[in-house]
This record gives structure tokens, C-alpha cells and sequence, in this order.
């Protein structure tokens, strides 16, 4: 999917207002009309930092429900179900940044060979073990195909070296990221 400049917009205010509402900073209307491409269903992340810092990060891998609403949910539960860490406070709210990743769906792949460090996602599954890292999460740590596998591997509560047994499912995908750093969706701050 790919998505236009004003579109990502739309979806980092959501995003953002989504939060605003739970300190009653404003009231998000879900059933007024969104641009068409914002009622497709697929997986979305709502990642926030502060600082650059990760403050909290939840999503989901494929979307039940359109783009809009899931990230207007996931927003959300990034801001104050993330059990990593704390709610978030009010005094937060306006140092936080909203990153948000819209998912294609999962692949399953055959061999590491396939995986592209800054084009790919991982999930890595093992029994009732799962684990994902979104694709800039490499790039970010300048991580090699076999440590990106590993750290999915920890991730997903494994011992790094998992991802080398044949009942391992690994799985690929890719991800349009946006942030309100680069797209300008922080202008209505008002915290």
C-alpha cells in the first residue's frame, strides 16, 4: 500500500488525538468519512518515542478492521497498555513522537537469504512462541540478517539460535513507516 502525504497526516492526528482524548484534549469522530484507501484492512504499529527513546509500541500483524480505526486502537494501547512500561502521562504527551507502520501481509519464507535488512519485518513462530521486529528496527541497530533473526528469536521468548530449526516458521513482510517528524503531523501540539 502505498499511501499519499496527506493520508499518513490523517493517520498520525488520529493517532495523536486518539491519545488526546484520554487526558479530554479532544474527541475523535471514527464515523465521519475517511479517504478510501485508509478503509482497507491490513496490520498497523503505533510506535512512540520520546527522546528517541521507545516509550511504548503495539500493534497488530494482519488488520481486521480499517486502517483507520486499528490505528486509531493501537494508538492507544501503545500510549497506555504497553506492559513494558508505565501509562503514559499528560506531562508526556507533548514530547512524545508518533511513528506509525502499516504492514503488508506476512510471507513465509524458506531461507535467510530472502530476508532484505531495511526492506523486511520479521515474525519468527515456534509453538506457541511468536515474535515480531518491525523493519527499520535493524537499520536502526545495524544488525546483520542473522542478528536480526536472533534478536526476533529473543523477542519471541526463544533461544537466539531457534530460527535455524526446521519446525520454525519465519515469516517476512514489509512495511510503509511515517513518522510526525518527517511528515509534519506534530504542528497541532497544544500540550
Amino acid at each position: 500500500m502505498k499511501l499519499t502525504d496527506e493520508e499518513k497526516q490523517i493517520l498520525l492526528k488520529l493517532a495523536r488525538d486518539s491519545i488526546k482524548e484520554e487526558f479530554e484534549l479532544a474527541v475523535v469522530d471514527l464515523d465521519k468519512e475517511y479517504p478510501q484507501a485508509l478503509n482497507q484492512k491490513c496490520g498497523a504499529f503505533v510506535t512512540l518515542t520520546i527522546d528517541g527513546e521507545l516509550r511504548g509500541c503495539i500493534g497488530y500483524i494482519i488488520g481486521e478492521k480499517p486502517l483507520y480505526e486499528l490505528v486509531y486502537e493501537v494508538a492507544k494501547k501503545s500510549a497506555f497498555e504497553d506492559p513494558r512500561f508505565y501509562p503514559l502521562t499528560k506531562e508526556e504527551l507533548g514530547h512524545i513522537e508518533i511513528e506509525i507502520s502499516v504492514l503488508s501481509p506476512p510471507k513465509r519464507i524458506k531461507s535467510p537469504d530472502e530476508i532484505k535488512i531495511g526492506e523486511h519485518g520479521l515474525i519468527i513462530r515456534k509453538g506457541p512462541f511468536h515474535g515480531l521486529l518491525l523493519p527499520q528496527v535493524a537499520v536502526k541497530y545495524n544488525w546483520t540478517v542473522k542478528e536480526f533473526l536472533e534478536h526476533t528469536c529473543l523477542k519471541a521468548g526463544l533461544s537466539k539460535t531457534e530460527w535455524k530449526d526446521p519446525q520454525t516458521i519465519i515469516e517476512v513482510f514489509s512495511a510503509e513507516v511515517f513518522s510526525e517528524n518527517e511528515i509534519g503531523g506534530k504542528n497541532n501540539v497544544d500540550e
